[in-house]
């Protein structure tokens, strides 16, 4: 049973009424009285339970990352084994511990086919994102180009929440509140179909307008200024926006010709979520640096991992002077326990093949979505793999958005989830990413819970 801080017993149902000592992120800083805070109490497989009893298919997988499923005992048994072994040790100085050695060779290993040779960890995606942003800049000072400081990056992007990865996010209302910004960092329009500058419908049309502009604006501001294109495969927290399919190759092209840095943000897209082991690769393209965090341990314990292609490790490891020295890192870089765990989740991943069960079961739900699209208030349903999106829009024929304000994605969301399901409610917008587990049987509850939300709410 929880204890309160002065070890007295508390029911979970208590949880419901107490006051909150706590901020959630991404939300206001007082809480709307009359607003409901879904309180998980449990997890099992793909289903969490809150504290009024309810069981409830998890759509929205933890936050994009519960990719195994909730209570794997093969992960738990991990984790206790790492506990009983070294719970805890750092790896400043030269040291180090064997399951940092297991999981570098793993991802390398995993990923061999893009010529990843390094890896540096850290705690979540922001850390990943930073990690990614410096060692770029620091390998255009190894490889005695220091003016390539700048970062090209994309509209509705999201980056994590550290000062760089907010600088180069592609959404305003990150930016509000804590300015002035990191300089040098540049946005371009978004590969998205349904709603871009030029209301092109075409991909191929769409996908020449966008690297029209990528090439204006190398040129722009000087392909020897440019550090990195900082991108998502597939868009998510702005709007799961799956590109066309020919636009991620014509990207790297570019960017090759300019001798520019591809960052592949793999942080949701990573280990399985798009129906590849690597969203960047089922585009068919090799990025210079991977970032990846959420998938990599599914959840279980915080942990992220840039890693660094042949070209950047070997110019970094063979720069001049103090180039050459890693002054990065974290307390928690490569902590034991999340690696072992890292390492447990990563079997699952490869012994069940959840990247090809997110094809196949993605493709049931995709397919089931469409349906919703006849609701006056869903524009389009979209999405790749096991990560989706329902658009909500005010007018379907002008394609404009409803208005957050209203508060209709979160009346939605709470609405599903009294027919059973977490969806997670985004502004305009519904996002669902379940664990890579998920049944097609289960992607077909999901619909329906939101069919029935959107009838009993819209």
């Amino acid at each position: 049973m929880p204890l309160t801080g002065t070890g007295t017993p508390v029911e979970p149902g208590d949880y419901v009424n107490a006051t909150k000592r706590f901020w959630h992120p991404m939300g206001p800083s007082t809480s709307d009285p009359k607003s409901e805070t879904l309180i998980i109490i449990s997890g099992d497989g793909n289903h969490v339970t809150d504290t009024e009893g309810n069981l409830l298919l998890d759509g929205v997988g933890g936050l994009w990352n519960v990719n195994v499923g909730h209570n794997r005992v093969e992960v738990k048994a991990a984790i206790h084994a790492q506990l009983d072994q070294l719970a805890y040790y750092q790896m400043f100085d030269g040291v180090a511990h064997p399951r940092v050695y297991d999981l570098a060779d793993r991802i390398t290993g995993m990923f061999a086919k893009e010529d990843m040779h390094r890896v540096l960890f850290g705690t979540n995606g922001s850390d990943a994102i930073e990690t990614a942003l410096k060692l770029a800049r620091q390998y255009w000072i190894a490889a005695e180009q220091p003016a390539r400081t700048r970062f090209l990056s994309l509209r509705n992007g999201y980056h994590g929440l550290h000062i760089g990865g907010t600088s180069i996010g592609g959404n305003a209302v990150y930016h509000y509140n804590h300015g002035p910004l990191l300089p040098g960092a540049h946005l371009l329009d978004a590969p998205w179909l349904y709603r871009n500058p030029w209301d092109s419908r075409d991909p191929v049309e769409l996908t020449n307008h966008l690297i029209r502009q990528l090439e204006e604006q190398i040129e722009f501001l000087g392909p020897q200024t440019i550090a990195a294109f900082v991108a998502e495969p597939v868009q998510g927290a702005g709007g799961v926006i799956v590109p066309p399919d020919d636009y991620w190759r014509r990207v790297r092209e570019v960017l090759d010709r300019h001798d520019i840095l591809l960052v592949a943000d793999e942080v949701v897209t990573g280990f399985g979520r798009t129906g590849n082991i690597l969203g960047s690769r089922g585009w068919g393209v090799a990025p210079d640096i991977l970032c990846f965090a959420k998938g990599i341990t599914a959840g279980y314990i915080p942990l992220a991992a840039t890693v660094f292609n042949g070209r950047v490790s070997k110019t970094i490891e063979n720069g001049p002077g103090f180039s050459n020295v890693i002054m990065h890192g974290y307390t928690y870089s490569g902590h034991p326990t999340a690696c072992a765990a890292a390492l447990a989740v990563l079997d699952i991943v490869e012994a069940e093949d959840l990247p090809g069960n997110a094809a196949r079961v993605g493709e049931v739900l995709l397919e089931s979505m469409r349906d919703l699209e006849r609701h006056d208030v869903v524009g389009e349903t979209r999405g790749k793999g096991l990560m989706a999106a329902v658009d909500l829009v005010a007018d379907k024929r002008t394609h404009e958005p409803i208005d957050p304000a209203t508060g209709l994605a979160q009346r939605i969301a709470a609405q599903a989830r009294r027919e059973g399901v977490v969806v997670r409610p985004a502004g305009t917008k519904i996002i669902i990413s379940p664990p890579l587990t998920l049944t097609g049987d289960e992607a077909r509850t999901i619909v329906r819970a939101l069919d029935a939300a959107l009838t009993a709410v819209a």
